[in-house]
């Protein structure tokens, strides 16, 4: 998976984020022990979260 940067997370939608954070769940899961395959798909994952998170009202 192609590692989605903050930048690129906060030019989506909600509903776009939702769906690349299955992708990249879904990647991570998939992708062997300590590959880079596996940490772009986490880095994805947090910069996903990160950004749902500031979308977030009152947090």
């Amino acid at each position: 998976m192609k590692l989605v940067t903050r930048f690129e997370a906060a030019s989506r939608s909600t509903a776009q984020l939702h769906g690349l954070f299955r992708e990249a769940f879904n990647a991570f899961s998939v992708a062997p022990r300590a590959s880079q395959e596996r940490q772009d798909a986490l880095a994805s994952l947090e910069n996903i979260e990160a950004e749902l998170a500031s979308r977030m009202p009152g947090l």
